[in-house]
């Protein structure tokens, strides 16, 4: 299997598959071992369903309706973007006789949408609004489980754990809060064998990068918001207060980058440390910077012994970090406009531009995302990074991409399988942050 998160490859005998995994659930639910030719992804979700109680006979319940469910709804997040997910899915879902749904983070259904007489059919099984799909209510299915594992799933036939349930296939994957990177919920394709394909993961996908994004586009900013440097993807930095946009020279540009990393402040011999290599720059040469950009900024924000900033400077770089660390890595993803001040050899410039670069890039190529994978590979940063070229071809082998891979191997005439010394277009960490 290409990507163990698909649940059927083309070309493959969907109801010999069916058949094979009734086999398997049967042994599952008699002898308590997951047989082959079950995936990984699934076996698991079982192995949890079987340990929250979840009979294969059993059944979803509605914990929400009426005037508690519309209230519920109209409070919640995946509100806003709504309109975005009818937009993108509704076409296909009824044109397609499928079912768009959208859970919260516990796998209450929120929104059940599309076909009329699939929606029928599915209200026999109690997928409506206002039930519990969560996995340890009903055992294994992909809004459930995509809101388990966090990743986007597809669940195929007699994958399901409930058996009620195995006539359908679904696709979900998780919508999460840009700015916290929590979980929101789960967005769903819900239909027949039809959707137990790589595309209808990947729309779902898809989709809830698109909500992620419009729900950053849709946040306030937070109350009392003070001044926000910009430093990804540009040589020189801009700082943003109250509305003014201020241009920063180069080395005034890595000295607010270094300082906004520092609230408690910097010394001059520590800003020179991390802003000169050697030590042939004489500290009056810092100071004669720091005056020029005192002046530029205004007394106010600029404070020294030690050199500081008297008011709080969020980054670009500081909210792909925070992403990163809750998990939110579309939005990450989406927020890295570039490498940190490019084009700067200070130390400790190269030494976050270098660990920031690398912490996403590790993450994308963990993640196997094919769409964000994709949108690295074809930046001018990632157009040469070999090892993501790799793991775009492993997940998304088309003739292009399988193309550029060779092409690049050639280039740098690294044997396949074996991890180049330094590729190109790649980032290292090489020292600690400074």
């Amino acid at each position: 299997m290409t990507d163990p998160w698909v649940a059927l490859e083309p070309g493959a005998d969907p109801a010999e598959r069916v058949r094979a995994l009734r086999r398997a659930h049967e042994t599952f639910t008699q002898a308590g071992t997951v047989p082959r030719p079950v995936r990984s992804v699934v076996a698991e979700s079982w192995r949890r369903s079987a340990r929250a109680g979840v009979g294969p006979d059993g059944a979803a319940g509605v914990e929400l309706t009426d005037g508690d469910l519309l209230a519920y709804r109209a409070e919640h997040p995946l509100a806003r973007v709504m309109p975005l997910f009818r937009e993108l899915m509704g076409t296909f879902a009824a044109d397609g006789e499928h079912l768009l749904a959208v859970c919260d983070a516990h796998g209450r259904l929120l929104w059940v949408e599309g076909h009329a007489a699939t929606r029928r059919r599915a209200d026999r099984m109690n997928f409506v609004p206002g039930a519990r799909w969560s996995e340890c209510a009903v055992g294994t299915n992909a809004p459930g489980t995509a809101v388990a594992v966090d990743r986007p799933v597809q669940v195929f036939a007699a994958e399901h754990f409930i058996r009620r349930v195995q006539p359908w296939t679904c696709a979900a994957a998780p919508v999460h809060d840009p700015r916290t990177g929590r979980v929101l919920g789960a967005v769903d394709i819900t239909g027949g064998d039809g959707l137990a394909h790589p595309h209808s993961l990947g729309f779902v996908r898809a989709v809830a990068r698109a909500a992620e994004t419009q729900l950053a586009l849709l946040a306030p900013p937070p109350a009392g918001s003070g001044p926000l440097l910009n430093a990804l993807g540009r040589d020189e930095a801009e700082l943003v207060v109250e509305g003014k946009r201020i241009r920063l020279s180069r080395r005034h540009s890595e000295i607010l980058v270094l300082l906004s990393r520092h609230p408690e402040g910097l010394s001059g011999e520590e800003l020179l440390c991390a802003l000169y290599a050697g030590d042939s720059v004489a500290p009056v040469t810092l100071r004669a910077e720091l005056v020029r950009l005192r002046g530029l900024l205004g007394a106010g924000l600029l404070a020294s012994r030690p050199y500081r900033l008297a008011a709080g400077v969020e980054s670009d770089a500081a909210v792909v970090e925070r992403r990163l660390e809750t998990g939110a890595l579309t939005a990450a993803a989406e927020a890295y406009t570039g490498p940190l001040l490019p084009g700067s050899q200070a130390p400790a410039i190269v030494r976050l531009r270098e660990r920031l670069a690398d912490a996403l890039r590790t993450a994308l190529i963990a993640q196997r995302d094919p769409d964000l994978l994709a949108d690295w590979a074809h930046t001018p940063w990632g157009e040469d990074d070999l090892e993501v070229w790799r793991a775009l071809a492993g997940v998304r082998p088309a003739a292009p991409v399988r193309a550029r891979l060779a092409a690049l191997e050639a280039e740098l005439a690294v044997p396949a399988g074996r991890a180049p010394a330094r590729t190109r277009g790649a980032t290292r960490v090489q020292r600690p942050l400074a």
